[in-house]
């Protein structure tokens, strides 16, 4: 039974190399690969590497080497075919029906990669004659450097609709191939096939496996291009149509690199367009990728998390800060939310109104894109801002029709326990927008802005804290290590209910101290190199965030200080009223004078503080 390439490519596609092997050897991580000990020859010191991103496993002590397939076939005894079987099922794949055609059908999109490549080769080549300097000059022009150019295979179709198919029929390909393929189009004139892609810098599109699938193709600038007969205005960007080889809805641009990136732990980016891909790539952010011209679909959605080698699989989705750019951030939204699963999911970054990655790193540079990148929009913090924004809450029935709105939103999520604990945040958020403490400062703001101005000592530490506040406070100081300066004394008299967690605000002081102007990203690092990973992972959480937004990143930083003070003398003030609570039944039942020496101080300390 003859399987086709493109069949085997989408079991490579849906399962994962090192979750297979794994179930047979033990893996360790070590970098982007895997280590373990050679499950084909016996050996004490591991040898056998597994690699996801290239999807193969190599033994340097035997020399093993194959795919997932081969890994089955080898590791199980089983033939070619019931290898594909099992596989196919673990990858809920319903297995061909065998026909005769379907070793033809094989052979022809080998072939049919074979034919893309060398199209590749042909722009690429025409792209650096001397006769098409101007459209090497616009690319270098938009910041492009002739080395990130060769990475992505950039190149240029000629005008003339015949020199692609001239130059393929030389390499033994024929019309019909290239018609297949999608380089060409048939003429309704009963003239020869024409090339699909004239006068248009050329994107490449590659697979996972590094082979071309497809192309985009742009427009030149109408100064540099040669003018027209008519009046019709040509498309900036054209794509491939769907062939054997490519099917658009998934596919994503720049796959190859941004596998890469994510193995290397760098963020993987969702923007709009090839140039965006290519920017962010230019600019040091190797992890963007782009959807073919659509809406990401489901099967681009479920690829993005899969090439993410960590439990968080959490992809930042680019867009245009304009109303447009929500919008399409909402159609995503409500894409994503039936394919949640725990520890899967999206965030937002929206750039300034009008601008797209390529554009902000050609006026601002590489660190305006990546300061939008570095603090992006959770997607429950996302619905629920769509949700809020521009609505006036005064009557309870709008109030109940946008927790109407919420439930139906989160009805949508299938996974039962991510459904739930996007309730519980948001039932949170509700009675904190809509039903808040009465005596809280935290969120009586006039009273809030009196206390600061009058903010007390921090309490000695022989008291802890209630549970939440800690995280609370170990977050903003993480998250916003510039207030140290201003909030350090509070936050070192601050106690701790755990002792993890007071060394852990040790670790933070003695970096702070060290170096006052540590970024956020520089105290993380410091943080989990120090063995802290468990506790950060406790506290910088959207669970905590939402009971004092100010400590998350996304918190404008001009106002976390003052809030952070605000937050500290609320905590000491609560604590304090439960001391004097604990030890007026203290000194009842036990009728003890001492106790009742320590309450008058407590008491004393309350009036003399302005509590």
């Amino acid at each position: 039974m003859a399987i086709s390439p493109q069949f085997l490519d989408e079991i490579r596609n849906h399962v994962t190399l090192s979750e297979i092997i794994g179930r047979k050897v033990k893996l360790t991580r070590a970098g982007r690969e895997y280590k373990g000990c050679c499950p084909f020859h016996h050996e004490k010191t591991p040898s056998f590497t597994v690699n996801d991103d290239k999807g193969f496993y190599h033994c340097f002590g035997c020399g093993a080497h194959g795919d997932v397939i081969k890994f089955i076939i080898e590791h199980e005894n089983l033939p070619f075919i019931d290898a594909v079987k099992v596989l196919a099922a673990e990858a809920g794949l319903q297995m061909p029906e065998f026909n005769p055609q379907e070793a033809k059908k094989a052979k022809k999109q080998k072939d049919l990669y074979e034919l893309m490549d060398e199209a590749a080769d042909f722009f690429e080549r025409y792209l650096f004659d001397p006769r098409n300097r101007d459209a090497l000059s616009y690319i270098t022009d938009r910041g492009f450097s002739i080395e990130t150019i060769k990475t992505f295979r950039l190149g240029f179709s000629p005008e003339d609709g015949q020199e692609l198919r001239k130059y393929l029929e030389g390499k033994g390909y024929t019309s019909k191939d290239m018609i297949e393929a999608g380089v060409l189009k048939p003429s309704t004139r009963g003239t020869e096939p024409y090339a699909f892609f004239r006068g248009r810098v050329m994107f490449p599109v590659i697979d996972r496996r590094n082979r071309v699938v497809a192309f985009g193709g742009r427009i030149l600038p109408e100064h540099i291009r040669p003018p027209t007969r008519s009046d019709f205005e040509p498309p900036k960007y054209i794509n491939s149509s769907e062939t054997a080889l490519f099917r658009k809805g998934h596919m994503l641009y720049g796959e190859p690199q941004a596998r890469r990136a994510a193995a290397d732990g760098q963020t993987v980016l969702v923007v709009e367009g090839y140039m965006d891909v290519i920017a962010c790539a230019q600019a040091g952010i190797n992890g963007a990728l782009a959807p073919m011209g659509t809406a990401l679909t489901s099967e681009q959605i479920l690829a993005l998390w899969k090439m993410i080698p960590s439990d968080e699989s959490v992809p930042v989705l680019c867009f245009d800060g304009d109303n447009a750019g929500k919008r399409a951030a909402q159609r995503v939204a409500e894409n994503i939310l039936p394919l949640l699963e725990p520890g899967k999911s999206v965030s937002f970054a929206f750039l300034p109104e009008g601008e797209d990655p390529d554009s902000l790193v050609q006026k601002n540079g590489a660190a305006a894109l990546k300061r939008f990148l570095d603090r992006p929009t959770s997607l429950i913090e996302f619905i629920w801002q769509n949700q809020m924004q521009g609505r006036d809450f005064k009557t309870p029935e709008s109030r109940a029709g946008v927790v109407k709105a919420l439930n139906n939103t989160i009805d949508k999520i299938a996974n039962r326990d991510v459904q739930v604990h996007y309730r519980t945040l948001l039932k949170q958020k509700i009675s904190e927008t809509f039903f808040p403490p009465r005596q809280s400062g935290f969120y009586d703001k006039d009273r809030q802005k009196s206390k600061f101005s009058s903010l007390k000592p921090p309490r000695p530490p022989s008291t802890q804290i209630n549970t939440i506040a800690p995280k609370v406070i170990l977050a903003a100081m993480i998250n916003h290590p510039h207030i140290f300066e201003r909030a350090e004394e509070y936050f070192v008299n601050m106690a701790m209910p755990h002792p993890d967690y007071e060394h852990l605000k040790s670790t933070i002081i003695m970096n702070l101290n060290e170096n006052p102007d540590m970024s956020r990203d520089k105290l993380l690092e410091s943080l989990k190199n120090s063995g802290f990973s468990q506790e950060i992972g406790d506290i910088l959480n959207e669970s905590v965030y939402v009971h004092a937004s100010f400590s998350s990143p996304r918190a404008n930083e001009e106002e976390v200080a003052e809030k952070f003070l605000a937050y500290v003398n609320d905590a000491n003030e609560a604590e304090l009223e439960r001391e004097i609570k604990g030890r007026w039944k203290k000194a009842y039942l036990d009728s003890s004078e001492e106790e009742e020496t320590k309450l008058r101080h407590l008491i004393s300390m309350k009036t003399a503080e302005g509590y």
